[in-house]
């Protein structure tokens, strides 16, 4: 492997990082204390600037209006947004709707690329995924119950889903339903798209979260399919292809995921090193001196080099052999990282004291918000023995 970045690459990597510094991290307090109505048009400016300047949807092919080069410049491109819960959204290849546009890319049909995609890409709308139930376990998605029924060309939709990430405001989303209940349990399921001004498509609550709901993309709802009719052709890909799309979904975005944590800690990292070099401890030393906090900083360090350079193997790895020859290093990576930031997290808001728990700085949101990443997209346990068994059968 080499380890080089491209010249290209890096000057654009420089770009997005003076971004962040200059339009973006100025608006992250406006964020952290809910002021949504002076947020939003002010994102949606840094967002007309970021098309202006060539990088926008950087996970998306240039014939769909989007800037995608490889799998590792969008890795590399991730880390640096993951520095703030803004960036990935300012920039136009934000979760879900990164992962909806490149399943709509791949396995829509023309009529849907065209209702859909193009104004998905071009951040004219937002998306959400309906996949996980409040009552049935998320870890193994063959028990899902909610269906649809064709009857007469129309998908007859029923049941209830949670955590559906920015369903407050969005124009559609992607369902995935039980649509043959005798097939086998991993032809079970279907994706179906179902606008949200939809009859029978209603939105119970934007979850609170460790004490905040949110809102618009910066949330998590409950929604409820009662009756929810829509046309056949909604549907994606074929009938009891939904498992299979999930995946197709899911391994990139793991990477995505992952380097948007490792952008996260060393975000937190260096919170803490400006704090640390500050914070006077007595009339000669600042905490910066203290043997425990280096200690710290560079176990921090080491446990983010660490992950990164697995991060961007599993990247490179991808690229070279296709996902299904890299699926144990993408579990492997999915646990790993989402400890690590974590551990970095948690060391750098004890690093900072009483200050570390307010939201005067972003690392107690990214504390209480990223906890989750041991959960979502498969939880630790899962991952672990996925990685497990493919290691025990070779």
């Amino acid at each position: 492997m080499d380890f080089a970045i491209s010249q290209t690459t890096q000057e654009k990597l420089n770009i997005i990082n003076e971004f962040l510094h200059q339009e973006i991290y100025p608006l992250e307090k406006l964020f952290l204390s809910h002021q949504w109505q002076e947020l939003f048009p002010e994102l949606e400016k840094c967002r007309a600037k970021v098309k202006k300047m060539g990088l926008w949807a950087a996970n998306m092919p240039v014939d769909v209006g989007g800037t995608f080069t490889n799998l590792m410049d969008l890795a590399l491109i991730g880390e640096v947004l993951g520095q703030s819960p803004l960036g990935h959204f300012v920039f136009g290849c934000q979760a879900p709707d990164a992962g909806n546009s490149e399943l709509l890319h791949m396995f829509g049909t023309d009529e849907q690329k065209e209702k859909w995609l193009k104004p998905l890409v071009a951040g004219e709308i937002r998306s959400c995924f309906a996949m996980t139930e409040p009552h049935t376990a998320g870890s193994n998605p063959t028990l899902l119950d909610s269906t649809a029924e064709l009857k007469n060309g129309m998908w007859h939709i029923n049941g209830r889903k949670w955590f559906t990430t920015a369903a407050d405001g969005a124009a559609f989303t992607i369902a995935m339903v039980v649509t043959d209940t005798d097939a086998q349990k991993h032809q079970r399921a279907s994706m179906i798209i179902v606008p949200t001004d939809t009859k029978g498509f209603e939105i119970i609550r934007n979850i609170s979260v460790m004490g905040a709901e949110g809102k618009g993309y910066f949330s998590h709802s409950e929604v409820e399919f009662k009756d929810c009719i829509v046309p056949e052709e909604n549907l994606i890909g074929k009938v009891g292809s939904g498992f299979a799309l999930a995946q197709e979904r899911l391994g990139p975005g793991r990477i995505q995921h992952c380097m948007r944590w490792l952008g996260i800690g060393e975000r937190c990292i260096n919170i803490s090193k400006q704090f640390l070099n500050q914070r006077k401890i007595s009339s000669t030393q600042v905490l910066a001196q203290q043997p425990l906090m280096q200690a710290m900083i560079a176990e921090s360090l080491a446990e983010l080099a660490a992950a990164r350079l697995m991060v961007l193997q599993t990247a490179w790895s991808i690229e070279k052999n296709g996902f299904q020859k890299s699926k144990s290093m993408v579990s492997l990576i999915k646990f790993h990282t989402a400890n690590v930031v974590q551990r970095v997290v948690d060391r750098s808001l004890q690093s900072l004291g009483g200050l570390g728990m307010t939201d005067d700085t972003v690392i107690s949101f990214f504390y209480r918000e990223e906890r989750a990443a041991r959960i979502y997209d498969g939880a630790d346990e899962v991952h672990k023995i996925v990685a497990a068994k493919q290691f025990l059968k070779s």
